[in-house]
């Protein structure tokens, strides 16, 4: 009996080391280009509707991957699809090492980029999987990690980008190659270990067909969708609406999206139990209602309260992994496909809404009339205004969510 515990308890820590390091290395791929960036442009001399270009195809690799994952995890199992996930990240840093040409670069990126949409979802099913007990826990905590590794990402790119070794400077290609190479680990631990779920026939699977049918994945996937593009647009907008609507500087702007970051992760590593003890329905509708009225208060309540653009990320940070959760409550033996539908769905709104976020900022101050002196700070508070918006939308579309599935007695 005892051997027998033993046994179990070094196989789960070494699930739990894949996810953990899985998740930190996923945190690391996305998030090393920020400094990495303004040198790939100049050495390939890219204009910036090239740039531009490169960054949607690699996007369009990630929903590709994201696509087929679900499919060849019932094919060769999610071990072997975790395991190639890694390896392809791995052996994109060694490829993105040797491109000097362009051509070969964008082939390697957009392999990275291959290797990222099946990680996401091959991490997302294994922790559906594995984490059957404090699952709202447990889904925060690991995403949690991707948050902290996240936040460090941009320090270690650059970092490495000035490492001289033999008299050789890594520059952005060696910089890759190391951090990419990290993936090695979690492939050594996920050989030596088992995973669940694999064993389940498939005649006991939920049906594609059948899923596509249910309301409440439907429901969850607009729940998803507008918590992403409020969680990824202030990445992408904060700085900007901070240094052309207060005349910040980019280092106290910086500091700003970095607060927000470190607010993203703790709450993920801390407010996890939460989700368990009040439920994942009633979380999501109470998170994402925060994070709204922090942003609403922070863009009409001007430059004092702007610390609340960075505590809005308390909440934001809660709703993809308690979506993770509930559907790996919901859907045991349909987790993979539920997940793979949830997270494509997801990826193709998120595109559409920062398309929108500019059209808004661009059409408002317009409105204003462009030789107004706050057409530009309105146009900001309308676009910036937007991404309160989709969280707020998050909850309202939560709590049609929680009455649909109160009345089936189905709350989770």
């Amino acid at each position: 009996m005892e051997n027998r515990k033993s046994k179990f308890n070094k196989i789960y820590a070494m699930q739990l080391a894949t996810i953990f390091i899985g998740f930190v290395i996923f945190g690391f791929s996305e998030n090393i280009k920020g400094p990495a960036i303004p040198r790939i442009q100049f050495d390939f001399m890219l204009s910036e509707a090239q740039l531009g270009t490169l960054l949607s195809l690699n996007a369009l690799g990630y929903l590709l991957a994201c696509s087929f994952t679900a499919y060849l995890t019932k094919i060769w199992g999610i071990k072997w699809v975790t395991v190639t996930a890694f390896v392809s990240m791995a052996v994109s840093g060694i490829l993105i090492f040797f491109s000097h040409y362009y051509p070969m670069f964008s082939a390697s990126y957009f392999l990275m980029y291959i290797g990222n949409g099946m990680l996401e979802i091959g991490l997302a099913i294994l922790s559906a999987r594995i984490f059957v007990r404090n699952t709202g826990m447990m889904m925060n905590m690991t995403h949690g990690f991707y948050g902290l590794s996240s936040t460090v990402a941009p320090l270690l790119a650059t970092g490495l980008m000035q490492v001289t070794i033999g008299g050789h400077t890594l520059d952005w290609r060696g910089m890759y190659m190391v951090v990419l190479l990290l993936s090695v680990i979690p492939v050594v631990i996920a050989l030596f270990s088992t995973f669940p779920g694999d064993d389940i026939p498939h005649e006991d699977r939920i049906p594609f067909k059948e899923l596509l049918k249910d309301r409440v994945i439907w429901l969850m996937v607009l729940v998803l969708t507008f918590g992403v593009v409020s969680e990824l647009a202030v990445g992408g907008w904060l700085v900007n609406f901070l240094e052309k609507a207060y005349g910040w500087n980019t280092v106290n702007a910086s500091g700003m999206l970095s607060v927000f970051f470190l607010c993203f992760a703790l709450a993920r590593l801390f407010l996890g139990p939460l989700t368990d003890r009040i439920g994942f329905v009633v979380s999501l509708i109470i998170f994402s209602g925060a994070s709204a009225l922090c942003t609403f208060i922070a863009i009409f309540g001007g430059e004092s309260v702007a610390f609340l653009f960075a505590a809005s990320g308390i909440g934001i940070a809660m709703i993809y992994p308690t979506v993770m959760a509930f559907i790996a409550k919901r859907y045991p033996k349909g987790s993979d496909a539920a997940i793979t539908l949830t997270v494509t769905l997801m990826g193709l709104g998120s595109v559409i809404g920062n398309y929108l976020i500019g059209g808004v900022t661009e059409l408002v101050k317009r409105m204003a009339g462009e030789d107004s002196s706050t057409s530009l700070l309105r146009g900001l508070q309308a676009g910036y205004g937007f991404i309160g918006l989709c969280a707020a939308l998050c909850t309202i579309t939560g709590i049609i969510l929680y009455v649909h599935l109160y009345k089936r007695k189905e709350v989770i």
